[in-house]
């Protein structure tokens, strides 16, 4: 099978500073990949070289069989590609619908608001909230259902759980994993490892901007070792 998304060699740079090295990767086709790594990993980064907020240097990142890399991340956003940031970054001033309606504008096919209330109760309780009056686990709900609302290929999802209290990412897991079971292509990165570990079929572990492994979630459940040798957890 085809991957939906693939990552060959990929090399980053912040400045002068080489902060991806060679890294490759590939997501399938309704599949959950975490890619895992401590602090300064080059997690981020990662996920921003393959929207194109980090332009790679050298490399290739294909979506559904197009070569994206070079692109503007508009652009790369259109072909279906969507990132989560982990600032969130919805508009404060607008309410939750307004947020939404505008990230559907520019899409070339989008998702009717009542889908998005089907999977967000909470959001539809406070549709004419404004951003900055949202709690922080409401922000998170509203950040992805604002890259859902494009009706994206694949999602990629910069640290969704972090500070954000125990229930809310009990809630927000079970939000992901009725994505997942219902077909949707994620990339996540996330420190809460459990958190992780419950959502993905596979698992790659960046360090210090290598990929130095590649493991199935089934098999890091069974060697839990693995993971405490390259994250010490």
């Amino acid at each position: 099978m085809n991957a939906l998304l693939q990552v060959d060699k990929l090399n980053s740079y912040y400045g002068d500073s080489h902060i991806l090295f060679d890294v490759s990767l590939h997501v399938d086709r309704n599949e959950v990949v975490a890619l895992l790594g401590r602090n300064g990993a080059g997690k981020s980064t990662t996920l921003k070289s393959l929207i194109g907020v980090v332009p790679p240097r050298s490399g290739k990142v294909t979506l559904d069989g197009v070569a994206v890399q070079g692109m503007h991340p508009h652009a790369i956003a259109a072909l279906g590609l969507q990132l989560v940031p982990e600032e969130r970054r919805i508009f404060g001033s607008l309410s939750v619908e307004e947020n939404l309606i505008l990230a559907g504008l520019t899409a070339k096919s989008r998702w009717p608001l009542e889908r998005v209330w089907a999977i967000f109760p909470r959001l539809k309780e406070r549709r004419r909230s404004r951003g900055t009056d949202l709690s922080g686990g409401e922000q998170q709900m509203l950040a992805i259902a604002r890259a859902l609302v494009r009706d994206p290929k694949i999602i990629l999802l910069d640290e969704p759980f972090e500070g954000l209290a125990p229930i809310i990412v009990r809630d927000l897991l079970a939000t992901c994993r009725g994505l997942a079971e219902a077909g949707q292509t994620i990339l996540v990165v996330e420190q809460n490892i459990s958190a992780a570990m419950t959502l993905a079929d596979r698992i790659y572990i960046l360090n210090n901007g290598h990929m130095i492994e590649e493991l199935s979630a089934e098999s890091v459940r069974g060697q839990p070792e693995l993971l405490h040798r390259h994250l010490g957890v």
